[in-house]
């Protein structure tokens, strides 16, 4: 008796099963398992959504490990017009997560994109050879900070009061040795025959020759090119606006981050 209820009770069930399928036209394997999201570093399936990346694609955290990670990644090649557009948008005052967000790349490639590039940069000038005529120069020094508004780093600059160019750059500390190396980072002929116009900066006076060396005031206006060369600076790169979110976290990338604009805004005066 309990063998005969027991089938009837099965047979029940599946004809119940069936007729739900049939009328709700569901799926033949509606009870296949659903393949579980699995951790890449350590194997849990313990993972849960934590946003999306670029592209919309959902991104997954591992409660175990921590890892983020997207399941079955594709990876896409950024072509060479994206990284040229990326190279003339490193020159304006745009950061690094602005550029991601309108470019669409990663924020994590394009920072190690950036510190491929700022770490090969060139910490060398190379003007045009000047054998005749008048030379004259006009030295600054711009305070910056990295990391915190305590770690101050100043940017020395000289320029050629005729072309514009910047033809000397050095970033480090305010003091003596960082002028001599301000000096020593001026081509030959520079350090050789031009006229240095600089501040009252007692650093100055001893790394230029006293016949080479006028300091001046602001108020005579002998210096106000390499005045408007800071505010140029401050207005096109982001890390040295005074009150900003884009700082320099590491001293190399900001150092990198200067040439590179140095080496910019020489080429745009080469180009004119």
């Amino acid at each position: 008796m309990i063998k005969f209820l027991a089938i009837l009770f099965y047979s029940l069930i599946t004809l119940l099963d069936k007729t739900i399928t049939e009328t709700l036209d569901l799926p033949d394997n509606i009870y296949e398992e659903i393949p579980a999201i699995v951790c890449p570093s350590c194997g849990s399936i313990h993972v849960i959504k934590n946003g999306s990346i670029h592209n919309g694609k959902p991104k997954y955290q591992c409660n175990c490990c921590g890892r983020q990670f997207v399941n079955k990644p594709t990876k896409t090649t950024i072509s060479d017009e994206t990284k040229q557009l990326i190279d003339r948008l490193l020159l304006e005052r745009i950061s690094l997560r602005g550029i991601a967000r309108v470019i669409g790349v990663s924020w994590s490639w394009l920072q190690n994109y950036v510190n491929d590039k700022y770490g090969c940069i060139s910490h060398y000038i190379e003007v045009s050879e000047k054998t005749t005529g008048k030379l004259t120069i006009e030295c600054d020094e711009m305070w910056s900070f990295v990391d915190n508004k305590n770690n101050q780093v100043y940017i020395w600059l000289t320029i050629d009061r005729n072309t514009r160019q910047i033809v000397g750059c050095f970033i480090g500390d305010r003091t003596r040795k960082s002028a001599r190396k301000l000096w020593e980072s001026l081509p030959a002929i520079y350090q050789q025959n031009a006229i240095a116009y600089t501040d009252f900066w007692q650093a100055y006076k001893t790394v230029i020759l006293p016949n080479h060396h006028r300091a001046v005031g602001k108020e005579t206006g002998l210096t106000n090119h390499i005045e408007r060369l800071n505010n140029t600076f401050r207005q096109r790169v982001s890390r040295l606006v005074r009150s900003t979110l884009s700082f320099s976290k590491k001293l190399s990338n900001h150092i990198g981050a200067i040439w590179y604009f140095v080496h910019g805004y020489n080429a745009e005066l080469a180009s004119l």
